[in-house]
């Protein structure tokens, strides 16, 4: 059997994804704090900020994991805060760093052995993995950094016919889109794709579903946002 392994899968892109999969025959695993509301879901609680978070799940996930044909990996997971460059303390920038970029590391580690040909490692970026804007200093940085993790890790497998791509969103509308921008603004958010509304979850989704499926994009950056508008 095809498995997913997903972080994050609770709500938004994460879920929509997980919903994706399921449809399309493969089993699912979320890890999360939340669990996932989707009952096919095989969820395991987890903390990603913890470092010492796999030694918890490991057994379990080698249990599921025991029969897998092909492995789909999706980073989905991330902290988002306003922060900017002259006042993020070093612990806290640390913080985030394990959650965007120390765990999805740590994952990479855990399951490529058991990946086989045709399975995949994929990175949820976004429209700031490759631009910054203001008051986003650590999810730039390490969104930025996350791109970098997808060429790295297509360069090490070579060979191996495991594939990496990292989709990158435009403004979604989710519960962590909602939190960081004021109602009054999300008008004007919206209107900075070329369709004039936001990304839905399950359009990312999708995208990611065809992403584990093709092969012939390893290694690429793949732009999903409806044609951003730069003003």
């Amino acid at each position: 059997m095809n498995y997913l392994v997903i972080t994050g899968a609770s709500a938004g892109i994460g879920l929509k994804t997980a919903e994706a999969f399921v449809s399309a025959g493969y089993g699912v695993i979320n890890l999360s704090r939340r669990p996932c509301p989707l009952e096919s879901a095989h969820h395991i609680e987890c903390d990603l900020a913890d470092p010492d978070f796999l030694t918890a799940l490991a057994p379990e996930l080698n249990k599921l994991l025991v029969d897998v044909d092909a492995l789909v990996l999706i980073h989905n997971a991330a902290r988002l805060v306003s922060d900017s460059t002259t006042e993020t303390d070093s612990q806290d920038f640390r913080d985030i760093i394990e959650i965007n970029m120390v765990a999805p590391n740590t994952l990479n580690q855990f399951l490529i052995p058991h990946m086989g040909p045709g399975s995949s490692i994929l990175y949820v970026g976004s429209t700031l993995s490759e631009k910054a804007v203001p008051g986003s200093f650590s999810y730039v940085t390490t969104k930025h950094a996350m791109v970098g993790m997808m060429r790295a890790t297509c360069q090490d497998l070579a060979g191996r016919e495991i594939h990496t791509a990292c989709i990158c969103p435009g403004f979604t509308d989710t519960e962590m889109l909602r939190a960081h921008v004021p109602a009054d603004a999300m008008a004007m958010i919206s209107g900075m794709s070329a369709y004039e509304r936001l990304v839905r979850p399950e359009e990312i989704a999708d995208s990611l579903l065809w992403a584990a499926n093709s092969p012939v994009i390893n290694g690429a950056v793949i732009h999903a946002n409806l044609g951003q508008v730069e003003r």
